[in-house]
């Protein structure tokens, strides 16, 4: 078998059953005073599952960088029919985050919109209802969706939540991150000069017009209907001075990132051998 090939093979089948388990990861339940604190511990949680798979496919990688091609040893047909899965379930994930390329946005409610270039929505209709101070709060918690491209990151934790189906752990700690990523922007929007009265009137208004589409990567200001009376109450306490986070944007990819060297190194020293054992086991 090419070397490539024998490599894919190895990632959907090792990474593939590491995703599976580790996808009944607990969800937990955390209460932060503090919105940003409380999106940075989540966003995490939402990508700690797959960091066992990360760092097995840069073990394999460091294995493929050592090995010849085509790959000497002959690959057990049992290898390859277990690993059929997996591809599936991966391509199941990547269809689904091209079909959420092609939704189209919400039209009514304020979103940002655009993983590379975001953009502000906001429809004439709910223009005209709001006053000034409104339009203002509204314009600074999507401009803060868009500073920490949030699109793109809701893309993103999407897709990781696919590769984990079809356990509901998986999406429960999505959904906590998305009302953790609404309380955040409030709390940003209000650093910024918004007041959080007004903020909350908009939110209110918008939200009839606001059509729910899971399918669309896009940061929508009316969020999780069903917090919508605890934000309103974070929105109406007085802001508490805090720095903002230093996990911005992609920061929280960082303690992940820092395992795939070390696989890395382990794979192209350790990895020769432990795969020989592997195709001699299946066999």
């Amino acid at each position: 078998m090419e070397r490539e090939s024998c490599l894919f093979m190895l990632i959907m089948l090792i990474g593939g059953t590491a995703v599976l388990a580790c996808g009944l990861w607990p969800v937990g339940n955390f209460r932060e005073s503090s919105g940003r604190r409380l999106e940075t511990i989540t966003w995490r949680r939402v990508w700690m599952p797959l960091t066992p798979a990360l760092a097995a496919a840069a073990w394999l990688c460091g294995w493929a960088l050592t090995e010849p091609d085509p790959v000497p040893e002959k690959v057990p047909i049992s290898l390859l029919l277990i690993s059929l899965p997996f591809a599936a379930l991966c391509a199941r994930a990547a269809l689904r985050a091209a079909c959420s390329l092609l939704a189209k946005p919400d039209a009514g409610a304020p979103a940002t919109v655009g993983l590379v270039m975001p953009s502000i929505t906001l429809s004439p209709q709910l223009a005209n209802l709001l006053n000034p101070s409104q339009i203002r709060a509204v314009l600074e918690h999507e401009c803060a969706h868009a500073r920490h491209r949030d699109p793109l990151r809701i893309w993103l934790a999407q897709f990781a939540t696919d590769l984990q189906w079809p356990w509901p752990q998986a999406r429960a700690r999505l959904h906590q991150w998305l009302i953790a990523l609404e309380f955040a922007r409030d709390e940003e929007a209000r650093a910024a000069g918004a007041d959080g009265c007004e903020l909350a009137d908009a939110i209110l208004i918008a939200l009839g017009f606001a059509h729910v589409d899971d399918t669309a990567s896009q940061a929508r200001l009316t969020g999780e209907g069903s917090v919508l009376k605890e934000r309103v109450a974070r929105l109406l306490q007085p802001l508490a001075g805090e720095a903002q986070t230093r996990s911005g944007r992609f920061g929280g990819f960082l303690p992940f990132l820092h395992t795939l060297w070390p696989s890395l190194v382990l794979g192209m020293i350790f990895g020769e051998p432990v795969i020989r054992k592997l195709f001699w086991l299946a066999g």
